[in-house]
C-alpha cells in the first residue's frame, strides 16, 4: 500500500530553519544501487550507487554528457536501465513512471515544460493531479501562492507569457503542488540571468530550510555546493566524487574543472 503524501509545511515558519549543511541521520529515502542506462552502444551511466536521506538536500554535479540527466530519467523511469532502486522501503525499479509519482517521487524537468497555453493556477493544479484530497489541494494552492508572491499576481495569466525565471518558479511550486516526498530539480537554472538564477537558489534554499527532501542536479556547481548537505560528482556515467558539499567545493578537483580554480 502507498504511503499518503505528507503535510505540505510552511516555507516561513520562523522554526528553527535547517541550515544547507544539514546531514540527515534517517534511513535512505532513495536508494540507488549499479544504475546502468544505455543507448545503443553507449553506455551514459555505469553501474553508479547513491542514497538520499529523509530532509537531506543533495547535489548531483558535473559537466554536460556526464550522465546525470540519464540518471532522473532512470530514477523516474523514462528510459530502460538496469540496477536497483529502492524508494521509502520499496523496490520501483520495475515500476511505471506513473506509479513513482504516486509514491512521492517528482521530478521538475529540465527546461521548465510548463503548460503555457493554461493559467498559473491551472499549471499548479496540474501538479495535483494524482492527487484525490480535493479539499486539502485547494488549501495547498493558496499556501503556494504566498510562498511565491509573483505567481499569486499572475495567477489568471497564461504560463507562456511568463518571464523565463516566473515559469521556473512555476515549475517548482507545480511539483510542491504533488506534495512530493523527494522533489527532483533538474538543471532548475538553466539558460536563466545571473540574477535570475541567484532568485531560483534562493527559493530552493527556503524550501531545503523546512526539512524537503531534494535531489538537485545543476551544472552551477558553485550554487548547487552552497544549497546542499551532501554531493556526487558524476564524469563519463560513473561517480568519481562523493561526500559532503563543502568538502567537495574545497576539492582541488573540483574547484579546478567546475569552480574556475578559485
Amino acid at each position: 500500500m502507498n504511503n499518503p503524501p505528507s503535510k505540505l509545511n510552511p516555507i516561513n515558519t520562523g522554526d528553527s530553519p535547517r541550515p544547507p549543511d544539514y546531514v540527515s541521520d534517517a534511513p535512505p529515502l532513495l536508494e540507488v544501487k549499479g544504475l546502468t542506462v544505455q543507448y545503443g552502444g553507449v553506455r551514459a551511466v555505469d553501474g553508479i550507487d547513491f542514497y538520499v536521506k529523509s530532509g537531506e538536500v543533495v547535489a548531483m554535479i558535473g559537466a554536460n554528457g556526464a550522465g546525470k540527466s540519464s540518471t532522473l530519467m532512470a530514477l523516474c523511469g523514462l528510459v530502460p536501465a538496469r540496477g536497483e532502486i529502492f524508494f521509502n522501503g520499496a523496490r520501483i525499479d520495475s515500476a511505471s513512471a506513473s506509479e513513482r509519482v504516486r509514491r512521492g517521487l517528482f521530478q521538475v524537468p529540465e527546461g521548465r515544460r510548463i503548460f503555457p497555453r493554461l493559467t498559473v493556477r491551472e499549471n499548479l493544479q496540474m501538479g495535483a493531479l494524482v492527487r484525490k484530497d480535493k479539499a486539502a489541494i485547494e488549501e495547498d494552492l493558496t499556501q503556494i501562492l504566498s510562498y511565491f508572491p509573483v505567481l499569486a499576481e499572475r495567477a489568471g495569466q497564461k504560463g507562456g507569457t511568463l518571464s523565463g525565471g516566473e515559469q521556473q518558479m512555476l515549475a517548482m511550486a507545480r511539483g510542491l503542488m504533488a506534495r512530493p516526498r523527494l522533489l527532483i530539480l533538474d538543471e532548475p537554472s538553466l539558460g536563466l540571468s545571473p540574477l535570475l538564477s541567484r532568485k531560483v537558489f534562493e527559493i530552493i534554499a527556503r524550501i531545503a530550510s523546512e526539512g524537503r527532501s531534494i535531489l538537485l542536479v545543476e551544472q552551477n556547481a558553485r550554487a548547487a555546493l552552497k544549497v546542499s548537505a551532501r554531493a556526487y560528482c558524476l564524469e563519463t556515467g560513473r561517480i568519481f566524487l562523493e561526500g559532503r558539499s563543502s568538502d567537495l567545493a574545497a576539492d582541488n578537483r573540483v574547484r579546478s574543472a567546475y569552480l574556475g580554480g578559485e
